[in-house]
């Protein structure tokens, strides 16, 4: 009879499955933002800008920004380029810190000319200092030549990439603006875009770490 093998995957293997879905689904929801930021600021009116209308320049740079971070950052999770053609896997890396750089850039531009609603100040201001923190932290790693940390934040810095999709995503769930005013749910949710990405990643890689350890007990 044919042996069957129950050994669980190895680490690599849920690694590669992790960074393909990873990678899939951040394409997937960074593309559903473009397509819908398109749709809507193409129209340059009052309406379609609503608060932004007189701060229009400083959503276009924080937009092309964070669209540059976006598409240059998923790029970064596919492992054939990085095999393969390494220097083009570091000249888009660079090109995704640039588009960080400009897009909170914006961001200060848009918390210094926003009239009133602190909350939604500090939900602006929370998000830019993640994303700052979390891709600087990535770019000292890789300085350091310390590649699995480096590739931790950046991932992490890419979850914080990802949550003006995610905060549209969230605005497309029915009744969840009811739950409260939307003086209160707008800049909750504005932090909970990157915020909960966070904690499900960092939860996922303990319980990979706690999986990989039970199955080299089992073997010992």
């Amino acid at each position: 009879m044919e042996h069957i093998s129950t050994a669980p995957p190895s680490p690599h293997t849920w690694n590669s499955w992790w960074n393909a879905t990873f990678w899939l689904l951040g394409l997937a929801v960074a593309g559903h933002f473009l397509w819908v930021t398109a749709q809507r600021y193409v129209q340059v009116t009052p309406e379609a800008y609503g608060m932004f209308w007189d701060r229009r320049s400083w959503l276009w740079l924080h937009v092309a920004g964070g669209s540059l971070a976006m598409l240059a950052g998923a790029s970064q999770f596919v492992a054939a380029l990085r095999r393969r053609w390494p220097a083009l896997h570091r000249w888009l890396g660079r090109t995704y810190l640039l588009g960080i750089l400009i897009g909170s850039t914006a961001v200060v531009g848009l918390l210094v000319t926003t009239q009133g609603w602190l909350a939604l100040k500090l939900a602006f201001a929370a998000t830019g200092l993640a994303w700052l923190i979390t891709s600087m932290r990535g770019y000292r790693t890789i300085r350091r030549g310390d590649i699995d940390a480096h590739r931790r934040w950046m991932l992490r810095s890419y979850l914080v990439t990802l949550s003006p999709a995610v905060f549209r995503l969230f605005l497309l769930v029915p009744a969840l603006m009811q739950l409260a005013s939307p003086l209160v749910m707008v800049p909750s949710l504005l932090v909970l875009s990157w915020a909960l990405p966070l904690l499900a990643y960092e939860s996922g890689r303990r319980l990979r770490s706690l999986r990989t350890s039970f199955a080299r007990a089992r073997m010992a």
